[in-house]
């Protein structure tokens, strides 16, 4: 491995070779597994007396003890059961299996050493046979050959460790206090991260923090803002503050290439996947559930992808991410996970499965947790040829109690969406025709906080649409429906209950004809962004659903991203390198449709070290839930003039301040003008004396000194010949 050297040193040697570093593009260089070749994370400090106990060279050596004391004539029938056990496991290297003898009593010693081609196989080998029954009498003992090495440095004398004073640390919190109620929001370009306020009366971005090479996967926020987490080689970190953004806590996982946090932020769960030697085998999956304040392991999960590998959108190898589900709301008490007939649910009290064992579902297929309550919705599909029909299950945790249960009768595809609060989950279920040659979709709406949690059946009036997008609006009773078979389809708004009608569905209004694909709610309800990504070129329709009018439309040329400030207050769109080459960067727009300001950035996109799994490179910080009751929350509404009148008047000394710096702008300007031509004027005079002898003696440059003369010019413009015939008279 090159020694390691910080990017100061490697931009002083591209200097002497006459490397122009500005020119280099960072992000298409690919290191070779395990090598650095001198750039540095910014991390590497943190890892330091870890790569020292991993950089033995012996991480693929593991060592067997409690084997069976024989003599040199059973070495050989030893020496092939001991193979033939750990080759199963993974591909031990040529003379990779050494069983030390007595040379006194010509016996074995009753341990061996066995080399594997990979430091992931022999964990896998340590895993599964430590403990393995041989016979009555031989239980085996593996440990990993590294692990003798540290335990040799343990000093033989104890001594006390020292106790350092307490430094408090800063309010994780802070950023929530800002003075002008901004929000913060991050941006991966190239190598660097930079975090910004989204100084919106300003109309510009405010930098807060920037750092080069701060990961070496991508950033992602905690779900409530408190931290921003790093994905390094050696594992992830977590980040926190305002502006100084101090690293809180390090999660050693060799080679991470994924990370989720629990709702709650109290858990941080880490993934790693590990290509086998035998390319037969299926990849290595280990899986950490950190503590997020203590960094501990309280759980870990490893096997083969296959066994990670059912349910979810997609990862890598086949595994679906995130592997395990949070449910239980923000308390963050449960968590689930999908497999081959069964969902297996595990509480965090003691990280054990509930009731010590998985709930046995035949050919479950999905599902998905409550926001708010331990409650998870579940579907079967049909079996037996459709002799027992799909169906649609509620069940409450911890108690596995079915709640409710609809069947489901030609169903050939189901998806299911949870509205924010958890009041509503929305099914939506495509069935065939009686034909079987063609589908249509329906929609079953549970109301899950009423008795007995009533279903009511929604179809579209051409239920022959095709469903684009579906989206509930947030905190609240309405969805949207994109739907349509043509170039511009029509958008749909729906009601969970209205004056006239509470407790049924109501349709509210439908827009025809369309320029949208993709549905954006804003995280305070009322508004909704109807998009047109990727075919569609970027187009933009700002609507009030309150109204039920269309407040702006707009464009964002190739846009790639659409995401809503935690606030509602504002929204950015943004176009990343990963999709195109041009125009990377992003726009501010105001609720209503404004645009705000516009910021470009080369090589503007982040994507995990999973090639599929492409996270936003433009990311608002999230805010926690308020404190604030309902009945405050509508007490403030109801006064908001009220609480206005303070923000209105800076809004206008900022416009004012905004003014006075374009006037000054337009001064400095024509300053600069006036400076530019009485320059040349000076010029003009000085050159003159020079002027008069290209003139030949010619002294004046005023007009007025010469004589016009008027010169008449003659030109022909056109010539033609014609033949005339003449008649002669008779």
């Amino acid at each position: 491995m090159a020694e390691v050297m910080v990017i100061k040193d490697v931009e002083a040697l591209a200097a002497e070779w006459g490397i122009d570093t500005s020119q280099l593009d960072y992000d298409s260089i690919e290191l070779p597994r395990g090598e650095d070749f001198g750039i540095i994370s910014d991390d590497e400090d943190v890892y330091q007396e870890e790569q020292l106990d991993s950089d033995t060279g012996f991480g693929n050596v593991i060592v067997v003890d409690n084997l069976p004391v024989v003599p040199l004539e059973k070495f050989e029938k030893l020496e092939g059961v001991v193979r033939k056990i750990y080759s199963q496991i993974g591909v031990i290297k040529e003379d990779g299996l050494w069983m030390p003898v007595d040379s006194k009593t010509n016996k074995t010693l009753g341990y061996c050493f066995i080399e594997y081609n990979t430091p992931q196989e022999a964990e896998l080998a340590k895993e599964k046979t430590n403990g393995y029954r041989l016979d009555k009498s031989h239980f085996f003992a593996v440990n990993m050959f590294d692990d003798f090495d540290r335990f040799m440095r343990v000093p033989d004398e104890w001594v006390a460790p020292e106790i350092k004073p307490y430094v408090p640390g800063e309010n994780l919190q802070q950023w929530l206090t800002d003075e002008k109620a901004r929000d913060q929001f991050v941006i991966r370009a190239g190598t660097d991260t930079e975090v910004f306020w989204n100084d919106a009366r300003h109309l510009k971005p405010d930098p807060v923090y920037k750092r080069a090479f701060w990961t070496e996967g991508y950033v992602q926020w905690s779900p409530l803002g408190t931290y921003l987490a790093t994905v390094h080689r050696q594992g992830a970190a977590v980040w926190g503050g305002a502006e100084t953004f101090n690293r809180l806590m390090r999660y050693a996982h060799p080679q991470v290439k994924l990370i989720d946090f629990s709702p709650g932020e109290k858990y941080l769960v880490t993934y790693s996947s590990h290509e086998p030697s035998n390319p037969r085998d299926a990849n290595r999956v280990i899986i950490n559930i950190f503590d997020v304040r203590t960094g501990k392991v309280m759980r870990d999960f490893k096997g083969s992808a296959d066994e990670f590998a059912i349910g979810g959108a997609g990862g890598v190898t086949g595994v679906s991410w995130p592997v395990f589900r949070w449910g239980g709301g923000k308390d963050d008490k449960y968590f689930a996970k999908l497999g081959k007939n069964m969902i297996s649910v595990y509480e965090t009290e003691t990280f054990s499965l509930i009731d010590k064992k998985s709930m046995k579902i035949e050919n479950v297929m999905d599902f998905t947790w409550s926001p708010a309550d331990p409650i998870f919705a579940l579907f079967v599909p049909e079996l037996g040829g459709g002799n027992q029909p799909a169906r649609v299950s509620l069940v409450q945790i911890p108690g596995k109690q079915e709640l409710r249960q609809k069947n489901l009768f030609s169903v050939s595809d189901c998806k299911m969406y949870w509205q924010s609060c958890g009041e509503y989950l929305a099914v939506k279920v495509d069935r065939y025709t009686k034909t079987k040659k063609s589908t249509y979709t329906g929609f079953e709406l549970f109301r899950i906080k009423e008795r007995d949690i009533p279903i009511e059946v929604l179809e579209l009036e051409n239920k022959n649409d095709k469903i684009i997008a579906f989206a509930w609006e947030p905190k609240g009773h309405r969805f949207a429906v994109i739907h349509g078979d043509g170039p511009r389809p029509d958008v749909s708004f729906y009601s969970m209950k209205t004056a006239q009608h509470s407790g049924r569905v109501s349709k509210l209004t439908t827009l025809k004809g369309k320029q949208a694909n993709a549905l954006f709610w804003s995280p305070s309800g009322h508004y909704v962004i109807l998009a047109g990504m990727k075919g569609f070129n970027g187009q933009l329709e700002f609507y009030n659903v309150d109204e039920l009018e269309t407040m702006a439309t707009a464009e964002h040329f190739m846009a790639t991203d659409v995401e809503w400030d935690p606030t509602g207050r504002y929204v950015a769109t943004a176009v990343t390198s990963v999709h195109h080459e041009m125009e990377n960067g992003f726009n501010i727009w105001s609720f209503n449709g404004k645009l705000l300001y516009r910021t470009l950035k080369d090589h503007f996109f982040q994507a995990s070290p999973v090639t599929i799994l492409l996270i936003a490179s433009y990311q608002w910080r999230p805010r926690p839930p308020s404190f604030l009751s309902a009945e405050k929350e509508e007490e403030v509404a109801k006064n908001l003039k009220k609480y206005s009148k303070k923000y209105e008047a800076e809004d206008q000394d900022v416009s004012l301040q905004l003014s006075e710096q374009d006037r000054e702008k337009r001064r400095l300007l024509k300053s600069e003008w006036e400076q530019w031509v009485n320059r040349w004027k000076q010029m003009h005079e000085e050159e003159k004396l020079e002027r008069q002898k290209l003139r030949d003696g010619e002294a004046s440059d005023e007009e007025e000194e010469y004589e016009a003369k008027e010169v008449e010019v003659e030109e022909v413009l056109d010539v033609s010949e014609e033949v005339v015939s003449f008649e002669y008279g008779q």
